[in-house]
């Protein structure tokens, strides 16, 4: 290669062997659906916090919750994890609170449970996914490094056939190389620095809901005596 164009990088790709051809399509792909699940759970979890606050503000108001939990059943696929929590824990309450059987204890577990049940599952939801972005943050630099060593070998191996080896022959070689190094790196980068973010804001509202269960729990006990 003579000029610098031929080292443009679409030109290193369309010189590249099969194999690293193959390594960069994967990598290209996985960069594509890490960034899919980058925004959409960025979205989900800006919408998670918005929910969660609008319900916190509505719980804390002085409103009847007969009321609320009425309201919240009624739009329950919107109404966000910590109202479902809410919905979980009232109907359990207001299931066993009708049974003269129970005990008082008896009846806030059951709330605490039925609580503790939908948290578990709201919690999953939020993190589906994340773990796909852990690993393509921790294989993609791996897949690009072993294109980069089967280009490196490959470009060595053309040697052979050369009397007097410079760089300009090998250089090329090494050039189409790196640049799977370089498209693993470019996905694995954005996957790592979302994933850490998810987890902190999945954290936080998880925090958020277990302090809630308390509070609430403390509320109906309050209610019974």
């Amino acid at each position: 290669m003579n000029s610098s164009s031929d080292l443009s990088i679409l030109t290193l790709v369309m010189n590249a062997s099969v194999v690293v051809k193959c390594i960069m399509a994967i990598l290209l792909s996985v960069s594509f659906m890490s960034w899919y699940w980058i925004f959409r759970k960025a979205f989900v979890l800006r919408a998670t916090r918005e929910d969660t606050s609008n319900f916190e503000q509505m719980f804390w108001s002085g409103i009847d919750l007969v009321q609320l939990y009425r309201n919240v059943s009624a739009e329950r696929e919107t109404a966000g994890p910590m109202a479902r929590i809410f919905e979980a824990g009232f109907r359990e309450f207001s299931k066993l609170h009708g049974q003269k059987t129970f005990e008082a204890s008896d009846i806030i577990n059951g709330a605490r449970r039925a609580m503790r049940a939908t948290f578990q599952r709201e919690i999953d939801d939020l993190e589906a996914h994340l773990a796909f972005l852990a690993s393509v943050g921790s294989v993609s630099p791996y897949v690009g490094l072993f294109g980069t060593v089967w280009g490196i070998m490959n470009a060595f191996r053309g040697l052979a056939n050369v009397s007097s080896a410079t760089l300009a022959h090998v250089a090329p070689g090494i050039a189409e190389a790196l640049v799977a190094t370089a498209i693993g790196l470019f996905a694995a980068i954005p996957a790592v620095v979302a994933y850490n973010r998810f987890i902190h804001d999945v954290d936080r509202l998880s925090i958020r809901f277990e302090s809630y269960m308390e509070e609430f729990s403390n509320i109906l006990q309050r209610q019974l005596r």
